[in-house]
């Protein structure tokens, strides 16, 4: 689990530099950049669907976790607008929480006792 750990830290580090780094250089026009490669139908476009399939399920996923409650859905949103760097904290936090019980950490409490 320790492994684990230094892993999302790493990665929210790494993503939070990099983000830094572009916004610097680029602003914050992520959007134009991202749908603009979409509208391409190229791979660079590719990527970003498949990406952003992947922020859906992680913010369904996170939702889900917490029974689609509002602070479950607040955290859906979260999930998906911030990616990797709301889900490695979030996951940090979560095995804390749960004393690294990986069954509370992917189900919630309630799902987990059952």
């Amino acid at each position: 689990m320790t492994a684990f750990r230094a892993f999302l830290v790493a990665m929210f580090v790494c993503i939070s530099v990099y983000t830094a780094i572009v916004v610097n250089e680029y602003g914050l026009t992520l959007f134009s950049f991202f749908f603009g490669d979409l509208m391409k139908l190229n791979w660079p476009g590719q990527f970003n669907l498949d990406f952003a399939c992947m922020l859906a399920l992680s913010g369904l996923w996170t939702a889900w976790r917490n029974e689609f409650s509002g602070a479950g859905l607040a955290l859906g949103v979260l999930a998906f607008f911030f990616g990797s760097p709301f889900l490695s904290v979030y996951l940090f936090v979560l095995l804390a929480q749960s004393r690294g019980d990986l069954r509370v950490v992917l189900l919630g409490k309630a799902r987990a006792a059952r």
